[in-house]
């Protein structure tokens, strides 16, 4: 199965973006950070996972395991060095794992709104109506409020479980910035706080951005983005 990437040259430590459940690497954000990087000569990498954008293989049929194997696939195939690890909602989660396999490529971690261990809470919260047809179908259309409804399949729930991060801690030493909008109605902002304190190493800060939403998409967003990450970077480096 092919999976789509693009990837700039530049100076190390790159940059590796790791897009969010549903959502490709064209958005906002992953562009934002490529012409960010074009601008200082710095490494960038982006990609879609399986099912996803423009890479083979049925959205449906993903599951957590299957994502993040796709981007230590691509990190081991396509970057060379150290890297700074961007996740977005969902990517977070994949950038925490991928830190935790590959420790020593890691050069920081930052996470926009970062869902480790979302398939739980998405299951906690199923209606009856929503396990019942899980349960029927092996599948379930979840409205979304970012367009047409979306399928969560009961494998990806299931397969989820074993990839739970919250439940231990984190042992990380590179730098790590979390953040996270207090009016996201899809993860709580308290998620980052819980993150932070997981991580074992010392280098943790947290953004709260009191009106930011979900997506952290906005012009003053994408600018704290850069901040953050020039911040990781080194100014002149």
């Amino acid at each position: 199965m092919e999976l789509a990437w693009r990837r700039r040259a530049g100076r190390g430590p790159g940059v590796v973006f790791l897009g969010g459940f549903n959502s490709d690497m064209t958005g906002s954000k992953a562009e934002d950070l490529s012409a960010f990087c074009a601008a200082r000569g710095q490494a960038f990498l982006r990609f879609d996972y399986s099912g996803h954008g423009a890479s083979g293989g049925r959205f449906v049929e993903g599951t957590i395991g299957r994502w993040a194997a796709d981007a230590e696939a691509v990190l081991d195939a396509l970057a060379a060095g150290p890297q700074v690890l961007v996740g977005s909602s969902m990517g977070g989660w994949i950038a925490l794992l991928l830190a935790l396999r590959r420790p020593e490529r890691l050069a920081g971690l930052i996470g926009i709104a970062a869902a480790p261990d979302f398939t739980a809470r998405m299951e906690e919260g199923l209606t009856p109506e929503a396990r019942a047809a899980l349960e029927r179908d092996g599948v379930w259309h979840r409205p979304s409020a970012y367009g047409e409804p979306y399928p969560i399949a009961r494998a990806l729930i299931e397969e989820g479980r074993n990839h739970l991060l919250l439940h231990r801690p984190l042992p990380l030493v590179a730098p790590v910035r979390l953040l996270h909008g207090q009016q996201d109605p899809d993860v709580p902002w308290d998620l980052s706080l819980r993150i932070a304190a997981a991580v074992t190493g010392e280098d943790v800060q947290v953004t709260l951005i009191k009106d930011g939403d979900h997506r952290l998409s906005r012009p003053q967003d994408l600018a704290l983005l850069r901040r953050t990450l020039a911040a990781l970077l080194g100014e002149g480096g």
